[in-house]
């Protein structure tokens, strides 16, 4: 097992590149069953979940060749439709096979999802969406076992969902008829997909908005062009992060501030400016760090995948900052982590009160998911000492390069055997 040491208190400096969307990525790599040529994807980030889901896709018959952040997908040779347990158990977003394969084939089998233990987050609305456009869905034994030639519908979500929303676009793409999709998830992963999916022939009508109309091509194959995935919004705010928490002067390369708003407004209220020129931005440090007060959202709101990185900046603030996590009931488990280290941090529910200005002290500490995992290294750069973070697992499946990029940056960081 695998750790990270990291020697705190040191100011940061210089500029690194920030890589493709892993949440991007994965539902374009997953659009590749709806394709009747070749897809090439590129700046596809090398982590974990994304060798995961590309296992997924050989263990299905797919022929894959992935190197120098290059995917090349032939779908063409899919003989399975059965989505093992033993694959999908490791990453939630195996369940975007269900779509695309019921729609291509008329069955398919895909076990239940695994992933970061951060609060329910059921599939009901995956498969009540399936159901109205025709499936016939049961649960056998673990599996989600669908049957049945999908027709265009009218379908009101009751509460947005990423997956679902990724999920039930690509399903409704090989659909008999018009596909009405109201309340969608307007994330830029999602925007992504749907203008693969329109480049590729698809008629979708509505792009960027929470409706959605969908005109199926009745089981006719898609021609994919070469895609390339948007970079990633949320290892850049991490990033971004980590200049801040030093209070240090840092540019990140490649990066869509467009997609940043939420994360830059929260910024800029924390004494932080930023400037960004072209696909570049750099962030300056901050004459006093100030409290914030946050609530996650859906996009274009504060985004969730960031609250545990924002904590831990929030431990320099000079006052006491309040976080409102309304969309998982479990993801504050990087607190009791962060009390190892002498953070002041109450909770009442889903809301985190902050006390900054604390002198943060190293110890060991352990990951619980992907970002926590990456806040606690944010509080090991701003402790005194040397700190321990144990489980980087967490951290393989979403950050590319991780002590490489911190290491550009000037950050003492190392992995090391336990």
């Amino acid at each position: 097992m695998t750790y990270l040491e990291i020697e705190g208190i040191n100011h940061l400096s210089g500029n690194i590149t920030i890589s493709g969307a892993k949440n991007a990525a994965l539902p374009l790599i997953v659009s590749s069953i709806l394709a009747k040529n070749e897809v090439e994807l590129d700046n596809v980030p090398n982590v974990a979940d994304i060798k995961t889901l590309l296992s997924l896709l050989e263990n299905l018959g797919a022929k894959i060749n992935f190197q120098n952040n290059n995917a090349l997908l032939n779908t063409n040779t899919l003989n399975q439709t059965i989505a093992k347990y033993d694959i999908v158990r490791k990453m939630r977003a195996s369940i975007l096979t269900l779509g695309p394969l019921l729609s291509r084939f008329g069955h398919c089998e895909v076990s239940l999802p695994g992933g970061c233990a951060i609060g329910q987050r059921p599939i009901d609305l995956h498969l009540l969406a399936l159901e109205k456009m025709g499936a016939n869905i049961q649960i056998k034994q673990g599996y989600v076992v669908a049957n049945g030639k999908l027709k265009g519908s009218e379908i009101l979500f009751d509460k947005i969902t990423v997956t679902g929303s990724e999920n039930i676009i690509m399903a409704a793409a090989l659909a008999k008829g018009k596909t009405r999709l109201l309340n969608i998830a307007k994330e830029p992963e999602v925007v992504q997909l749907c203008e693969v999916l329109a480049d590729a022939g698809l008629q979708i009508k509505g792009i960027g908005t929470d409706e959605l109309e969908i005109y199926g091509t009745d089981g006719e194959l898609l021609e994919f062009k070469k895609i390339s995935v948007i970079p990633d919004r949320i290892e850049a705010g991490t990033y971004l992060c980590a200049g801040a928490i030093t209070n240090s002067e840092i540019t990140l390369n490649k990066v869509n501030t467009s997609h940043l708003s939420a994360v830059l407004a929260k910024l800029h209220q924390m004494g932080f400016q930023t400037l960004a020129k072209n696909d570049n931005i750099t962030l300056f440090p901050a004459k006093e760090i100030k409290p914030v007060e946050i609530m996650t959202s859906e996009y274009p709101g504060f985004p969730t995948d960031m609250q545990a990185q924002f904590m831990a900046l929030a431990l320099k603030a000079k006052g006491t900052s309040i976080i409102d996590e309304k969309l998982f009931e479990n993801r504050f488990m990087h607190v009791s982590e962060l009390l190892r280290m002498g953070a002041d941090i109450k909770l009442n529910g889903h809301i985190a009160t902050i006390v900054g200005d604390k002198e943060l002290n190293a110890a060991d500490v352990m990951a619980t998911d992907l970002r926590a995992s990456s806040a606690l290294i944010l509080a090991a750069l701003a402790a005194k000492g040397t700190s321990k973070v144990h489980r980087i697992y967490h951290l393989d499946r979403g950050y590319e390069n991780l002590e490489k990029k911190f290491k550009a940056l000037g950050a003492k960081i190392t992995r090391l055997e336990e």
